[in-house]
């Protein structure tokens, strides 16, 4: 009988946990939560792969490595610190590879680049309004048809 109250408690525990997390994510109007609890070595190798992301983008002008990096942290660890950063890194790196930027040729069409692009800096205005990259999100949507409403931008 102790052990039926007992697993009964701990479920209900587990789903008041699980709906108070649910709850917080929807209720997002800044940069990345903060009390949301994450994976320490996780986060760690989506900071290591950020780190690459950023050297491949800004130093390298590798734009398809940036984004395969970029993408990796996406799929991996959607709830990930600087996921702001993430977003705008992959959406500004499709968008010059859409203009046949850097030193690497593109591997998909212009179109699909450029609605690649469009996506993933919708998601950083969308998401993330008070990041420190929403603003230069939307100066780069500009040419490209602006910011996607929420509902319309895709998951990647």
């Amino acid at each position: 009988m102790k052990k039926v109250i007992l697993a009964c408690f701990s479920l209900t525990l587990v789903l008041l946990c699980g709906a108070g997390m649910a709850a917080h994510a929807q209720n997002v109007k800044g940069g990345p939560v903060e009390n949301v609890l994450r994976d320490p070595a996780l986060e760690k190798e989506s900071k290591h792969n950020l780190e690459v992301a950023r050297h491949y983008f800004k130093l390298k002008k590798a734009y398809r490595a940036a984004i395969a990096r970029c993408e990796e942290i996406i799929a991996g660890n959607p709830n990930f610190s600087q996921l702001d950063e993430v977003l705008y890194i992959a959406g500004a790196g499709s968008l010059r590879l859409a203009e046949n930027r850097g030193k690497q040729s593109p591997n998909l069409p212009p179109e699909k680049l450029r609605d690649d692009a469009r996506d993933y800096l919708s998601r950083v205005v969308n998401e993330f309004p008070e990041s420190k990259f929403s603003e230069q999100a939307e100066i780069e949507l500009r040419p490209i048809g602006g910011v996607k409403p929420k509902a319309v931008v895709s998951s990647q």
